[in-house]
């Protein structure tokens, strides 16, 4: 049976990628603080902030996945802080790379031995990982070094058999970006999409299925940003 193995899957878009996988058949194992309510996922408790997470996580994480046929990795977990390049602190930034970038790479070193071919390794970006806003200094920054990992990645396991991709969303309607985005602006921003709306956590998942499901995109970044518009 194949396996999904995500971070951040309590809400938002991960608690919409879980729901979607755990429906066509994988195991679903969920790494992060809050609990996925998806009936059937393995909920394995971890703070991806500290450090030495893997060592707390890595017996339990190692016999979710070890009937797993393949494995889709989603780096999904991420930290949006209001924060400018004259205000943010090495302390916050390091705080925002911990989650944004390092525990992705400890993952991927944790997972790739169990990888096999038909395995695939996605990370969650930003539209904001080609671009900047003020006030999202760490942010933006740590997302465009999502999209530098993901292609890295890519060049590393060439001839593995295990593809990779970055899906970049657009402003999607999840917790974390209406605690950063006042109310009263919320319909302006979506109507910065051609389509006049927010993004339904749900569209970002069957991207992500969509990009596990075929290598021909490997090292590809995908914008689901319903066609933002740019004034």
């Amino acid at each position: 049976m194949p396996s999904l193995v995500i971070t951040g899957a309590s809400s938002g878009i991960g608690h919409a990628t879980a729901k979607h996988f755990a429906e066509v058949g994988f195991t679903v194992i969920n790494l992060s603080r809050g609990t996925c309510d998806v009936a059937g996922v393995i909920n394995i408790s971890c703070d991806l902030t500290d450090p030495d997470f893997m060592t707390h996580i890595e017996s339990d994480l190692n016999a979710g996945i070890e009937d797993a046929k393949t494995i889709c990795l989603v780096h999904n977990a991420a930290r949006l802080a209001h924060d400018s390049v004259a205000d943010v602190s090495a302390s916050a930034l390091r705080s925002v790379y911990e989650i944004n970038l390092i525990a992705p790479a400890v993952l991927n070193r944790a997972l790739l031995p169990a990888m096999a071919v038909g395995s695939s390794i996605l990370y969650v970006g930003s539209t904001l990982g080609e671009k900047a806003v003020p006030g999202s200094f760490s942010y933006v920054t740590s997302k465009h070094a999502t999209i530098g990992m993901m292609r890295a990645t890519c060049q590393d396991l060439a001839g593995s058999g295990v593809h990779t991709a970055c899906i970049n969303p657009g402003f999607t309607d999840t917790e974390m970006l209406r605690d950063h985005i006042p109310a009263d602006v919320m319909p302006e921003i979506a109507q910065m999409s051609a389509y006049g709306r927010l993004i339904d956590p749900a569209e970002i998942a069957s991207a992500l299925f969509f990009a596990a499901q075929n290598p021909v995109i490997n090292g590809s970044v995908i914008n689901a940003n319903l066609g933002q518009i740019e004034r």
